[in-house]
């Protein structure tokens, strides 16, 4: 062990030097070493290379800003505190994801920000960075975006939004126009599931209700609902897990308008209901429970309009 932390010493003395190719070249193997060994990780990251590391994600040396970017990734695995006590990081990697010098630069910044996540604490200040948000939220939107990037920028979204009080202001940043167009346009392997996971989420804010509506939301989460769609089970429960979040939040008039549309669905509704996970046979139940008392109101209140009338 004290091999390993003289050499990872003698690396992070090289990231002061004034040669941009000394500094390039330490980056490198620091990357490699967190790469390959995970007891070197916590040796890196306690003998200061973060600093080094944030300020060279925005370097114009591609090399420079991938590797850099890569090896914060690695050292996010095991050393999130220390990451994100260290001042500027979170800036740091907004300019990545803002001004890569490639996609994989975009991909490893969305990438360690998930991992970032991870730690509930830290929800709540990320998701505070707007141009974090921006972001996120711009590779969603920017169709020449490759499917990895893509992935890792909805699991970011996806850990932001697990924190309620985030998900009105991703509404409020433009990502359900971008989330919506994926799930109508976007056939890559995965890419449903990631959108869908994060639909559920921000649909259970008051604000989701408007935004959706605009996107005729519910009847694409009903579509996924079809057997004939060929959707997967995860995306299904994401579905309904997306539409118990609307009425829950929306409250009984937004329940009795999700009903005229899901009846339609109430077949793939049961389904999951049957055949889910715990979690989705769960919401699934509860969301039947939901519509079934929702239209027991709705036909009362026709019954009440016609008797009223009558008299």
């Amino acid at each position: 062990m004290e091999v390993k932390r003289r050499e990872v010493k003698n690396l992070i003395t090289k990231l002061s030097s004034v040669s941009e190719q000394t500094r390039t070249e330490a980056i490198c193997e620091l990357r490699l070493i967190s790469k390959n060994d995970s007891d070197s990780r916590p040796l890196i990251s306690d003998a200061g290379a973060v600093p080094y590391l944030s300020e060279s994600l925005y370097s114009s040396n591609k090399l420079a800003q991938e590797n850099a970017t890569a090896t914060l990734h690695n050292l996010s695995i095991s050393s999130k505190d220390l990451l994100m006590s260290t001042r500027g990081l979170l800036d740091a990697l907004s300019h990545a994801l803002r001004n890569p010098s490639s996609p994989f630069v975009a991909q490893c910044a969305a990438a360690t920000i998930f991992s970032l996540l991870t730690a509930e604490s830290y929800r709540p200040i990320i998701g505070h960075k707007r141009d974090i948000l921006f972001g996120l939220i711009d590779i969603i939107k920017n169709p020449n975006s490759d499917s990895r990037t893509v992935k890792d920028a909805l699991k970011a979204l996806f850990g932001i939004a697990l924190y309620p009080l985030n998900r009105a202001q991703i509404i409020e940043l433009g990502a359900v126009t971008p989330l919506f167009s994926l799930l109508c346009n976007d056939g890559r392997v995965g890419i449903l599931e990631d959108v869908t996971a994060v639909v559920a989420q921000i649909a259970g804010c008051e604000e989701s209700w408007k935004a959706f509506r605009k996107m005729s939301g519910v009847g694409v989460l009903v579509d996924l609902l079809d057997s004939s769609t060929g959707s997967s089970s995860r995306t299904k429960e994401n579905a309904v897990s997306a539409l118990l979040n609307l009425v829950q939040c929306g409250g009984e008039e937004i329940a009795n308008s999700v009903r005229g549309v899901v009846l339609g669905a109430v077949d793939g509704i049961i389904e999951v209901a049957e055949n889910g996970t715990d979690k989705g046979r769960s919401k699934a139940m509860e969301l039947l429970k939901i519509l079934d008392a929702s239209s027991c109101m709705f036909q009362e209140e026709q019954m009440d309009c016609l008797s009223n009338h009558s008299l």
